[in-house]
């Protein structure tokens, strides 16, 4: 593991692009007996040796293999950040001297490279070692967890610094260090930015820029600017996978700088994503000619392509937790995207195909598992405890119900679907006819007339209730109320948990219901309707938590494509999380069982 610098000599500093502005006299920086004898915009070398003496000297890493050591900055981080942000300088003439030519940075890699560790580095050096008088340094989030994040990491760095812990006061409660020599103080601010307009920050970090909302805050801090010598403001994340917010737009102007550096001389960019097209992949080639760590394709699973977007690869960021990621992605699709956004730092859709079809086939067990009709023997089942959950689709279209039940450590999943016939000859011209063959093997109950009848709904799942022991029933909050409380006067299920189909209530149900099928515990029994319904479903993870996740629903006026039985299903692996049975089996062996969802021919 590397824990050292490399020699300047491999970088050069001096012919990074800058301004062509010879104007303001010698330097004359002086930092340990070396003095800058430059003048005009040029990159001042004692300068930038002051800020990583400060890291070496002053902090310690918290966190991962190199804890409690001195920060010693890698090659990647000496040289091709801190050196270069806090060694270019410019005259200013307003000032009537030298100053840090960026004011605005972007440092943007994939997960577990250090940002949050960097980050705090450069707030403390901002806070205490910039020489600034009442100094502001604000560092906000999505909400104060996120940005506790950085803050924890700069206490620790504090706590552990000998000289640190004695100048800089900690006031716990409201998450801020004072350093009362400067009149300064470091604190953490909400992303409420309609609050933050009366601060004049000389430093403020905007993390994970992928969970903001919009970008209030960032605007709101970076207007702030300009009342003071050289302040920063930097935003740290990883890459987006949300093509239409703030997080996008700040990521593309990064790259744009980065690649044409004259566009924005005040900004410093430090992108290293895996490209998402050829033309991307070239013009990174041209924009780096001769770096070795370039990608050489678009693949994020060639190892090849791991160290751009990883520049703490073999050094704290580990290559073996890296193929054991890249095993899982290959082996479930709802991990790939994760593993492309957040381990190679590729922009990647929202969406995304959930379900892998060849597991779900295998989860429903061999051919003595398969109904070979909706009306298979359903008595084997009846009196077992249960679960369910119900997705009211409008009017006019496909309602579902299911019923999960447990035996010796399976789950059978029992579906009862609903529509109008109305809406069957629409359904029919985008599915090659494959809703009224449903309707007439009794797969799906087609009720007369051009909106759904209720009362066919209301019947069939007070026969659910009669049927097993309902221990809980979850419900799409979408259905109006007096549906609900009808389902609860019917099943008895007086307490039942309605919900909006958003992140925070589908996660955990959409995570045990592919736990199910990928241990090839869900008898589905070959329902023909909520396979199609799981070979239609994309999920959508959350852009400020790629461990939150929900189904998203098709487009029904451009797509024949349905999801209500997935869910259905996601909400009755919520009621049985909810509600669990106590001591209920393992899994032992794979039982045949003939079930149904109902008794008519």
């Amino acid at each position: 593991m590397q824990t050292t610098t490399s020699s300047p000599a491999d970088y050069d500093l001096d012919g990074r692009w800058r301004p062509d502005d010879d104007s303001g006299p010698v330097c004359g920086y002086t930092f340990r007996e070396k003095t800058c004898p430059k003048s005009g915009a040029h990159y001042c070398e004692p300068r930038a040796d002051r800020v990583v003496t400060f890291f070496a000297r002053m902090l310690v890493h918290v966190k991962g293999p190199l804890k409690r050591t001195p920060f010693l900055l890698l090659d990647w981080q000496e040289f091709e950040i801190i050196r270069p942000l806090f060694g270019e300088v410019e005259w200013s003439s307003e000032w009537g001297t030298y100053a840090r030519r960026y004011r605005i940075a972007y440092i943007i890699v994939a997960r577990k490279n250090g940002k949050s560790e960097i980050a705090a580095a450069i707030q403390l050096y901002m806070l205490v070692g910039d020489d600034e008088e009442s100094a502001e340094i604000y560092c906000a989030a999505k909400d104060t967890k996120q940005a506790g994040k950085v803050f924890e990491p700069a206490l620790r760095m504090v706590q552990l610094s000998p000289k640190l812990s004695k100048r800089l006061q900690h006031i716990k409660n409201a998450r801020r260090l004072i350093d009362e020599k400067s009149g300064s103080h470091y604190e953490i601010l909400t992303a409420d930015a309609e609050g933050e307009l009366g601060h004049n920050p000389h430093a403020f970090n905007l993390d994970e820029v992928l969970s903001q909302p919009n970008g209030d805050m960032w605007e709101a801090m970076t207007t702030a600017a300009g009342a003071r010598l050289q302040e920063l403001n930097f935003a740290t994340t990883t890459e987006t996978n949300d093509p239409s917010s703030f997080g996008a737009d700040l990521i593309d102007e990064a790259e744009k700088t980065q690649e044409d550096p004259a566009r924005a001389p005040h900004v410093f960019a430090f992108v290293r994503k895996l490209p998402n097209s050829q033309d991307e992949l070239d013009r990174l080639h041209a924009t780096f000619p001769g770096h070795p760590h370039l990608p050489v394709n678009l693949d994020p699973f060639d190892e090849r392509n791991w160290k751009w977007p990883n520049p703490a690869l073999d050094q704290f960021k580990s290559r073996a937790a890296m193929h054991r990621q890249k095993l899982d992605a290959q082996n479930d699709p709802a991990k790939e995207n994760s593993f492309r956004q957040f381990q190679t730092n590729q922009r990647v859709q929202q969406k995304f195909r959930w379900m892998p079809m060849h597991l779900y086939g295998a989860s429903g067990g061999d051919s003595n598992d398969i109904w070979l009709r909706p009306d298979y023997h359903r008595e084997r089942l009846l009196g077992k405890p249960a679960w369910g959950g119900f997705d009211l689709a409008a009017t006019s279209d496909l309602t579902a119900w299911c019923t999960l039940i447990p035996e010796d450590g399976w789950i059978h999943a029992l579906w009862r679907f609903w529509l109008p016939e109305a809406a069957l000859r629409e359904l029919d011209k985008k599915n090659d006819d494959k809703f009224s063959r449903w309707v007439k093997q009794g797969w799906i109950v087609a009720t007369p007339g051009t909106v759904l009848d209720y009362e066919q709904v209301y019947g069939d799942i007070a026969e659910e209730a009669r049927d097993f022991d309902l221990l809980a029933v979850d419900a799409d909050k979408w259905s109006s109320a007096p549906v609900i409380q009808r389902i609860e006067q019917d099943t008895g299920m007086w307490e039942i948990e309605a919900y909006a189909n958003d992140f925070s209530s589908m996660s955990l149900g959409m995570k045990e219901l592919m736990a199910l099928v990928t241990t090839s515990r869900l008898l589905h029994h070959g329902n023909p309707v909520a396979e199609f319904c799981f070979d239609s479903v994309e999920a959508r993870k959350a852009p400020y938590n790629p461990d939150l996740l929900r189904p998203d629903k098709p487009d029904r006026g451009k797509t024949g494509k349905r999801i209500d039985g997935v869910a259905a299903a996601i909400m009755a692996c919520n009621a049985k999380l909810r509600e669990p049975l106590d001591d209920a089996p393992p899994a032992t062996e794979r039982k045949i069982v003939i079930s149904s969802r109902g008794r008519s021919a």
